[in-house]
């Protein structure tokens, strides 16, 4: 796939355009099998706004998955173990990969230029290695204590259909910081999608889709455990800005993927406590 130069072929319809950016932020964000398309320029401007679209399935499949799990009478260690690698499998782990190179990179106390040059690197770090086992320990217990009371009738579903919301809010912010935050470099993913994007209709959809996310918690969960979980998705990302800024400059598609991963961890732990 390769983007197009504006005068090789004729402009797309409204409509098509608007497929063209769908199936281009599935097949970015998701190893969901999608319809191959040229990454043209048009659709650049508006695959942003599908992002949280991507989040909305995979929070399908969980649900999918816990009402299975259910029926199935699966035990907890399973169930916490299928549960927290499901989204790495539909997701190809894109966002676990910025999840890594960021961990490495904060983990070294160097310099901001020496820091970005770790994000650069192919190779994973010791340091990458032990976060990431510790964060998939702590996901795997959330879930485990989301399932420790799945017999009682309707409580599961409940947790399931909120899982969704997680994947949506998380989405919606970590899109709406790719246009709206200063850039670390002048070149990389976060910078070519921002670049782009159609700055002004991305921050709407990703407002669009964040109000509708939190909304959506706050009714599944109960107005102050879906309201604990908004409250921490907005300071994890208030504290993405800050960190971001203070130690890389900016923002890179790596810390835009580092922040998903641990606003997810998150919000699931504050699922958990009000079990």
């Amino acid at each position: 796939m390769r983007a197009c130069d504006k005068g090789e072929s004729k402009k797309l319809h409204p409509v098509s355009v608007l497929w063209n950016s769908l199936w281009i932020a599935f097949s970015m964000y998701s190893r969901i099998p999608v319809p191959q398309v040229e990454w043209r320029e048009e659709g650049m401007k508006y695959a942003l706004c599908f992002f949280p679209l991507v989040g909305a399935v995979m929070g399908a499949v969980m649900a999918g998955f816990c009402l299975l799990a259910e029926k199935m009478n699966l035990s907890i260690m399973a169930f916490g173990c299928i549960g927290t690698a499901l989204p790495l499998i539909v997701t190809g782990g894109i966002h676990m990969d910025g999840f890594l190179d960021v961990a490495d990179a904060r983990s070294s106390c160097q310099t901001r230029e020496r820091k970005l040059e770790i994000l650069k690197d192919p190779h994973t770090g010791a340091f990458a290695i032990i976060k990431c086992s510790v964060y998939i320990l702590l996901y795997a217990g959330f879930l485990c204590e989301l399932g420790a009371d799945a017999g009682e009738a309707g409580v599961m579903a409940k947790r399931c259909y909120g899982a969704g919301g997680i994947y949506v809010l998380e989405r919606a912010l970590s899109g709406w910081s790719v246009v709206s935050f200063p850039k670390a470099k002048k070149e990389g993913l976060a910078k070519a999608f921002s670049t782009g994007a159609h700055r002004r209709a991305v921050q709407i959809c990703m407002a669009g889709w964040g109000s509708g996310a939190a909304v959506f918690l706050m009714w599944t969960q109960g107005i102050l455990a879906g309201g604990m979980m908004v409250a921490a998705a907005l300071a994890v990302f208030g504290w993405y800005f800050h960190m971001s800024g203070k130690e890389f400059g900016g923002i890179t598609g790596d810390l835009a993927g580092y922040f998903l991963q641990m606003c997810e961890l998150v919000m699931f732990g504050v699922m958990a406590a009000f079990r």
